[in-house]
């Protein structure tokens, strides 16, 4: 199977998730990293996601998924061990064309999570394809212990910079320019190193 890695402008994007468990808590730590347009829906809930949900006053229905509970949301996560339901809840996402997402169920999936590095405005997702989770955590880690600490205060200069220079292809060398320092410099000077 192939994915196509796209990234999403979440401020007008609604997500469900489907579940109250130690996985649904998972998928809503990692898209609260992107959003808090988030409605929870099940009839438990583990204590880690009543936290997060208290914390960023989530909406949170402690009942079952009822048919058509999807119409008004754009991504849903279905975080449940029946696959008697994902599948049902997948195949409605079908009609509604909305995005799914059923927790180690690929069948029942139209996009997945990847795994990603978040650094301020920088993002970094990782994926193999669903082939090995395993494989993906350790990219993240390795890639992750090679991103600058400094990281963000560099990427608002480079706005800054971008925003208050004419646009054209001498910006575009200008900013290029600095980049490629900025990351030869990394290990030379100890401030930049890890």
């Amino acid at each position: 199977m192939k994915y196509f890695p796209l990234y999403l402008k979440m401020d007008k994007i609604k997500v469900l998730i489907v579940g109250g468990g130690n996985i649904a808590t998972e998928k809503l730590e990692k898209i609260l990293d992107f959003t808090t347009d988030i409605t929870i829906i099940s009839p438990f809930i583990c204590d880690k996601a009543r936290e997060y949900i208290e914390k960023n006053n989530l909406p949170f229905l402690m009942r079952k998924y009822i048919n058509n509970d999807i119409k008004e949301f754009d991504i849903i996560v279905v975080a449940v061990d029946d696959l008697t339901l994902q599948k049902e809840i997948f195949e409605e996402c079908k009609v509604y064309n909305k995005l799914c997402n059923s927790v180690d169920s690929v069948d029942y999936c139209n996009f997945i999570f990847p795994a990603y590095i978040k650094k301020g405005g920088l993002t970094v997702s990782i994926s193999t394809s669903g082939k090995s989770p395993a494989v993906a955590k350790h990219v993240k880690k390795y890639i992750g212990e090679k991103i600058p600490d400094d990281i963000e205060e560099f990427l608002n200069y480079m706005d800054n910079l971008r925003n208050s220079l004419p646009k054209g292809k001498e910006r575009m060398e200008y900013l290029s320019n600095l980049a490629s320092e900025y990351f030869q410099n990394i290990g030379k000077e100890g401030e930049n190193k890890k």
